[in-house]
């Protein structure tokens, strides 16, 4: 005789049967996220939108050859490996590093990943003679390959790299040139307006449709090859919404469930209504880049009295809790961060200084962003520190425009720009990006990110050593004592950094706030 519960099955399963229906399937999950971006990011591998659109149209679908390890919220992000899964350099040669690419990849298209791939994706950035060159790629991602003098083949996955310098941040590089299908491209005729029809990466997420200027969809890609970073939901739908109100709102309204920076005066609301907000330290600064070859600037008095005319704790304070005073480019916990002078607000000394260099009223031009990646608060926090310096001396004109524009800007260089100083949010994310890319005078436009065409030879030397200099305790050291001698010279004007806020809705599960600009959103789970 059967049992009871052997009879409810297979009752269950003829009722289903007669009366013709099937088991339904599960329902898609979908996890929408507002990001503070005017527009949808570049999607085709070389993202806009400043380090926004890395985070939301970079790291999703592409990978690079070192990825950052985001999962954890308790240390300072690092790299690594990705596409590759290993690399050293060479003992007799410091020009020279060995890649070993990681096998069995391959593109959402289909494509393999290997060495002509990674060959193919530098000559689409370095080589403007190459039939895959593309101007817009080059100008956004052409600066990671700066330091390459050449690369070859040695074996399917296998690279070299030739640097120009010795170049012992060169990984961290790596990590920031995402790999496109080469054979996708290819077999369009190298057109990358049908490429970015369907573009493909090898990432954790692949392209599914775009609506102009609306929304990006992403889809899982349940062939990931790191099944630790397979996404927990099934579609990923990105939303540009540059208006912190109207980001709060649909937060609240449950339209989306993920918003970027929420405008301070709004997380009340949201903490009331059960919204989980989320802040973390890292690195990133909210200040001015001063151009200081030239113009006001140029005089270090000039630029001290502009640190001392901010008062740091009030913009903290209007950001209630969201940032913290800053005094340097670099986070306290940052190793390279060493024992900068603190420039106190002094609005008395900070008009003594302009008095004695001459310069009263001191009239500077300084290009501003109505909103965008990182940027905060841009417009009401730009007006808090017009009025402090006014106090102190200056007549500060803001020029606002939209964030893309201000990034063009800031590729440009101050000399082409005719502002005196950019409120250009940046993440000194690691040594080369945080110490060496900022204040070498190498790295003036268009080479990186000097975009006040900082130079002092005492540092250039500083900056060479650190990039000779292998073994990492004793480059810390070195990038140490470059930070310290560049901080005294104020090249910048610093304000605050910002604590990285974010609200979720309470359905929301899993996430891992890393102390980084990037996160990772695969671990998210969208709960009934």
């Amino acid at each position: 005789m059967k049992s009871k519960l052997m009879r409810g099955v297979l009752s269950a399963a003829a009722f289903a049967a007669l009366a013709g229906t099937t088991v339904p399937a599960l329902a898609e999950t979908v996890l929408r996220v507002a990001m503070t971006a005017a527009d949808i990011p570049d999607w085709t591998g070389a993202p806009d939108q400043g380090y926004e659109g890395y985070r939301f149209a970079g790291y999703t679908m592409y990978d690079a050859l070192a990825l950052w390890d985001l999962s954890s919220s308790d240390k300072a992000a690092d790299i690594v490996p990705g596409l590759a899964t290993s690399w050293e350099i060479d003992p007799a040669d410091p020009l020279t590093w060995t890649f070993h690419l990681r096998e069995g990849v391959t593109f959402h298209d289909g494509c393999p990943w290997n060495a002509d791939s990674a060959i193919w994706n530098f000559e689409r950035v370095k080589n403007s003679d190459s039939p895959q060159y593309n101007v817009r790629h080059a100008g956004m991602q052409g600066w990671a390959v700066g330091a390459l003098a050449g690369y070859e083949k040695v074996d399917d996955y296998t690279i070299k790299l030739k640097t120009t310098v010795p170049a012992s941040m060169l990984p961290y590089s790596m990590a920031m040139l995402y790999m496109i299908s080469n054979c996708g491209v290819e077999q369009l005729g190298n057109d990358y307006d049908k490429y970015a029809e369907k573009p493909a990466g090898t990432g954790p997420y692949k392209f599914d449709k775009l609506v102009p200027h609306e929304r990006l969809e992403l889809v899982k890609n349940d062939a990931y090859w790191n099944p630790d970073r397979i996404p927990k939901h099934d579609r990923l739908v990105l939303l540009p919404m540059p208006e912190a109100s109207t980001r709060a709102a649909a937060l609240l309204s449950g339209q989306v469930d993920f918003v970027e920076a929420p405008s301070p005066d709004t997380i009340p609301a949201l903490k009331g209504a059960g919204m989980q907000i989320i802040t973390v330290p890292y690195p990133h600064n909210w200040d001015y880049l001063l151009r200081v070859d030239e113009g006001p600037f140029s005089d270090i008095r000039v630029r001290k009295a502009a640190n001392m005319s901010i008062n740091r704790q009030d913009v903290a304070d209007m950001l209630q809790g969201v940032a913290v005073p800053a005094y340097n480019t670099l986070i306290e916990s940052q190793p390279w961060y060493g024992t900068p002078p603190i420039y106190e607000y002094d609005p008395e000394g900070a008009r003594a200084l302009l008095e004695e260099a001459g310069c009263m009223p001191c009239k500077v031009k300084i290009g501003i962003s109505t909103s965008g990646s990182g940027q905060m608060q841009p417009l009401p926090m730009n007006e808090l520190v017009k009025e402090q310096m006014d106090e102190a001396g200056f007549e500060v004109e803001l020029v606002p425009m939209d964030w893309n524009a201000l990034i063009s800007v800031f590729f440009q260089g101050s000399e082409a720009s005719g502002f005196d100083g950019i409120n250009f949010s940046m993440a000194p994310i690691d040594a080369s990006q945080g110490v060496v890319n900022k204040w070498w005078s190498n790295m003036a436009p268009p080479n990186c990110c000097n975009w006040g065409f900082y130079k002092n030879e005492e540092v250039d030397k500083l900056a060479l050593a650190a990039m000779a200099e292998f073994d990492t305790a004793k480059r810390d050291a070195i990038l140490t004592e470059m930070n310290n001698m560049v901080m005294a010279d104020a090249p910048e004007l610093f304000i605050v950094h910002d604590l990285n806020p974010r609200a979720l809705s309470p359905k929301l599960s899993g996430f891992v706030q890393a102390q980084s600009w990037f996160q990772d959103l695969t671990p998210i789970v969208v709960n009934p």
